[in-house]
């Protein structure tokens, strides 16, 4: 990998942007939306970059081979349920705090690591930021003006949507040798292919008259915070690294607090703030940790 330069951070700062900006949106697109239809329109649109992609570049789709069962469990735990997890989640509480509890996939990854690999143990630089970032959500969950007793589910189940993300990166390794560009777009087609039943039979969306906020936030989502976001990641994993790419996982839930104040007006009240800085210490040790280790 070479030495990342002054374009590889911007790419990764604009990545970050993307990947918060999509909390907001999804509060947005849930004025008009359920969180099922939200979820098929966020993977209908975001398969559009990355199909067209493999096809210019001639990359071979593998969604009905004869991994097709790996394609469909990962589109489904990956895509599906976090999906639908975060949109029926940020119904009931604040967007910026769904971009904290989400961002401790790194987290809730290396612990899961620990269990399910061989190479990648605790060690006391891991368990001290394991301890400090989820203390963060802990506290997080403490704070009685954001999360009561009407949204408290609602919370635990962004939580669950962040576990589905790590236990999708787990199962993703089982077709680690595949390229990357055709492992998302048949997942995406897998996801596609479970939603269109559920949506259809949920939700009927066609018989929604939507907002255009809402309507605009759902093909932002699909587009942009899914499909274009995919394949900026791809880019910088290739350019430069897991090590490097990593790094987003800390700009991802400032961004996104942020954002949520400028554009929906969210309340930021300290113990978000200091639920926020706890979180990403957390991270910053795990990285620490993986760090020292690859050099």
């Amino acid at each position: 990998m070479r030495q990342p330069k002054l374009l590889d951070y911007i790419l990764l700062t604009l990545l970050a942007l993307i990947w918060a900006s999509a909390f907001f949106n999804i509060k947005i697109a849930t004025y008009s939306f359920g969180p099922v239809t939200i979820a098929f329109l966020r993977v209908f649109f975001g398969a559009i970059p990355v199909l067209l992609l493999c096809y210019f570049k001639k990359i071979k789709i593998e969604a009905f081979s004869k991994d097709w069962h790996w394609f469909a469990m990962i589109g489904f735990i990956n895509l599906v349920a976090p999906f639908f997890l975060i949109a029926y989640g940020v119904k009931s509480v604040q967007s910026n705090l769904a971009a904290i509890l989400m961002s401790t996939t790194p987290l809730s990854s290396t612990v899961l690591a620990h269990f399910y690999t061989k190479n990648e143990k605790f060690n006391f630089i891991k368990t001290i930021g394991i301890l400090i970032g989820f203390s963060g959500i802990v506290f997080l969950f403490s704070d009685n003006l954001l999360i009561d007793e009407n949204n408290f589910i609602s919370a635990l189940l962004i939580l669950l949507g962040s576990t589905c993300y790590v236990i999708g990166g787990v199962l993703t390794l089982k077709i680690s040798k595949k390229k990357n560009e055709n492992v998302t777009g048949s997942i995406l087609i897998w996801a596609i292919i479970i939603l269109i039943p559920l949506v259809s039979f949920i939700e009927q969306p066609w018989e929604i008259n939507p907002r255009l906020d809402s309507t605009l936030s759902v093909i932002y989502l699909g587009l942009v915070s899914t499909g274009i976001a995919w394949l900026l990641r791809f880019r910088i994993l290739v350019n430069n690294g897991l090590i490097f790419q990593s790094q987003v996982s800390y700009l991802i839930p400032i961004f996104g607090t942020i954002l949520s104040y400028i554009f929906l007006k969210e309340l930021i009240t300290v113990k978000v703030l200091i639920s926020l800085i706890a979180v990403c210490v957390g991270i910053y040790f795990v990285r620490k940790a993986d760090y020292q280790k690859s050099i």
